[in-house]
């Protein structure tokens, strides 16, 4: 395994959309996300917004499929 941070975004400009995301993941889901760090949120909290932004990017998908 290598040392490289894999945590990059291919498109550095599209930090604040995906930061804007996953604030909006974290409302729906009743996450308290707050800007900078969040290092006192429990791995559930942080595991419900990962899932709501996959589920959303499922369903986006799927919706570009019809």
């Amino acid at each position: 395994m290598s040392g490289k941070n894999t945590n990059e975004l291919n498109v550095p400009e599209a930090r604040a959309a995906m930061d804007r995301f996953k604030m909006e993941a974290a409302q729906e889901v009743g996450v308290n996300l707050k800007e900078g760090y969040n290092g006192d949120m429990t791995a559930r909290q942080a595991g419900s917004i990962g899932g709501q932004m996959v589920k959303k990017m499922v369903e986006a998908y799927e919706q570009s499929l019809k």
